[in-house]
């Protein structure tokens, strides 16, 4: 029967009133969606939009924010090389605009040249592989590489470290190491585990790479740390008249002629002799004289140069001269040494000629596929629609390469920023320990006996009404009374003096009975109309079948209460199963996600709540039939 009858929902006050607490249920409601949907768009960020507070994320809103976004992963959450790469001074990944005049025509002959051109390892790097900003986030690329090999190693990490020369732990501490092959410190490792990853980039899509610019670096990272970034400053001290930064460029050899200062060429001698990689340096045939000169005097026997080397030659003139650095060993070391200078004991020096040395970066060799393609500037800049007085203004067109290829993918994109959290938790789940079958058994086992034990104890003082049922109930009670953190040290320590620790055992005995589930019962057993129970002894029913065809059967409603309960409280058990499990193979999913938690960003830990809160969100949708009858019905009666 309706509290408020069809009658009086005519009056207007009465309708007044209705709409009133319809209107207050409304407004209760928006005070928890409202934040449960800030904490599912939170499970979408990354460091790009991480300030940002929206119930919907700002990328499936508007291109702009995408593209960051996009951008953001693309450079693996690296700003400086973004800068390098795409000729920019953003400070943020947050400032970065879309392109505002993208050069179709420069875009596909860059395409061309990418095409027609084997290019090596170091000289680009691929995108979505890693979020050391963001923190803990597994990227696509990521992903696909540890699966890759784990489906080539069987899911054996230790095969794997074995192969790979790696010493990865687990699999949830596979990673990739950062690519960065500008400066002189970083250097090309040639382990079996970096082949395997140049041979997974370069199988990966063009339009997921970035190319090292190396003027980028010179201009960003070299000059403006000599001159700070106004441009003013390097000015005055040139003695030119630029007006941005963009107007400054790097020569592949020492700057000559007329207009170019001594200071030029002093940046310019410094920046190849000790700060660039040696990777993207050459020097002229015409320096072997001298160098082999310098290798003469530096080992003075042919005996001493191929203990070193390893080889075998007769003679210093049998040494080949290498035009570019050796990839390691000795050689390597000589020809660094011959490139910064180096003193013999009479303080001869010994230094590769400034006009021998030349830079071979993506750069210039795009520029030498422009000019064997379009001869002049002028057809150049009449063909591709530019206006550019210089060779040296024409870079390659990376920013507009990698927006035109995310314009073609936005929905992807989308897909992938909307999942890749939830995605990362899953994974470290699956791969971590057996915290999904840990959990899995626990709940089994806490919802059997507490289905089990509660019942029986609750019928017993139902049926029998002992003298004393209200003082048991009352003792129930009172351990509600106190606090679960004062019973942990008497649990672990009586846990520990029946050896019970780290088992299962450990987990189900200190919540076998609960007071509250008891009392629940019993009140709803009290319910039950007698006359069922007189029926069934007159027609020779025992008590066990009594209890487990008649009382059992008639409470199922808040049977699933009780269930639910127990449910909720193992799986959501944290400290009591860190305390009386800290052997990680009996680890449930609550220790495993706060490990991941400790380690992870703002994204990863909303993702991570969303995904612990969705098993019983999943089991209360499916079964709030029988539980809102378990609530209701004892009321009723």
């Amino acid at each position: 029967m309706p509290i408020i009858s069809i009658i009086g929902r005519r009056s207007i006050r009465v309708r007044l009133l209705i709409w009133t607490i319809y209107g207050l249920l409304a407004a209760g409601a928006t005070t928890m969606i409202y934040p449960f949907l800030l904490m599912l768009s939170g499970s979408t960020k990354s460091s790009v939009d991480s300030p940002t507070s929206n119930m919907i994320p700002l990328f499936m809103l508007n291109e702009v924010d995408l593209y960051r976004k996009y951008v953001e992963a693309l450079f693996n959450e690296h700003l400086e090389v973004t800068k390098n790469v795409y000729q920019s001074s953003s400070a943020s990944f947050r400032t970065l605009e879309l392109p505002s005049n993208p050069k179709p025509g420069l875009v596909a002959t860059w395409s061309d040249f990418l095409n027609e051109t084997e290019l090596p390892p170091y000289t680009y790097a691929i995108g979505h592989i890693e979020a050391p900003v963001t923190r803990g986030v597994l990227p696509s690329h990521l992903r696909a590489f540890k699966q890759q090999m784990i489906d080539r190693f069987d899911d054996d990490i230790m095969a794997m470290n074995l192969v790979m020369k790696t010493d990865f732990v687990s699999w949830n501490a596979f990673a990739l190491r950062r690519e960065e092959y500008q400066q002189r410190r970083n250097k090309v490792l040639d382990a079996p585990f970096n082949q395997a990853q140049n041979k997974f980039k370069a199988e990966q899509p063009l339009e997921d790479r970035y190319y090292f610019s190396i003027e980028g670096f010179y201009r960003n990272q070299y000059l403006k740390s000599q001159y700070t970034i106004d441009i003013a400053a390097y000015n005055l001290e040139h003695d030119t008249r630029h007006e941005s930064w963009l107007q400054v460029h790097l020569d592949r050899r020492l700057p000559m002629g007329s207009g170019r200062t001594d200071l030029e060429r002093q940046d310019w001698q410094d920046f190849v002799r000790t700060i660039v990689s040696l990777l993207w340096l050459r020097m002229d045939v015409d320096t072997a004289p001298l160098y082999k000169e310098y290798i003469a005097k530096k080992y003075g026997d042919i005996a001493e140069l191929n203990l070193s080397y390893d080889t075998r030659y007769t003679s210093f003139e049998q040494v080949p001269f290498p035009t570019a650095c050796p990839s390691k060993g000795a050689g390597a070391s000589d020809w660094e040494t011959f490139l910064q200078g180096w003193e013999d004991d009479s303080g001869t020096l010994y230094q590769a000629p400034a006009e021998a040395l030349y830079i071979h970066s993506v750069d210039f060799l795009f520029r030498d596929h422009l000019q064997e393609r379009y001869y002049s500037l002028q057809k150049l800049n009449d063909d591709l629609g530019l206006a550019a007085t210089d060779w040296l203004e024409v870079l390659p067109p990376q920013q507009d390469w990698h927006y035109q290829a995310f314009r073609e993918k936005t929905t992807e994109l989308r897909w992938e920023f909307l999942t890749r959290n939830f995605i990362t938790v899953i994974d470290y789940l699956a791969l971590h320990g057996r915290g999904i079958y840990n959990t899995f058994v626990y709940c089994t086992l806490a919802v059997l006996s507490a289905l089990i034990i509660n019942p029986v104890a609750a019928y017993a003082l139902s049926r029998y009404k002992p003298p004393s049922a209200y003082k048991v109930l009352l003792f129930l009670m009172l351990t509600m009374a106190f606090p679960p953190m004062v019973t942990q040290i008497p649990i672990f320590l009586m846990l520990r003096e029946f050896a019970l620790l780290n088992t299962f055992w450990a987990l189900i005995l200190p919540g076998l009975a609960n007071g509250y589930s008891i009392f629940l019962l019993k009140g709803f057993f009290d319910s039950l109309p007698r006359e069922l129970y007189e029926s069934a002894q007159i027609d020779g029913a025992g008590e066990f079948r009594i209890f487990w065809q008649i009382t059992m059967s008639l409470s199922q409603p808040i049977l699933a209460v009780i269930a639910l309960q127990a449910f909720t409280a193992a799986y959501s058990n944290f400290i009591m199963a860190l305390l009386i499990c800290q052997d990680e193979n009996m680890w449930t999913l609550m220790p495993w996600l706060y490990q991941l938690q400790q380690r992870s960003g703002e994204g990863v830990i909303f993702a991570s709540l969303i995904v612990a809160a969705l098993p019983t969100f999943v089991i209360f949708v499916f079964a709030q039939n029988v539980i809102m009858r378990g609530i209701v019905v004892p009321v009723e009666k």
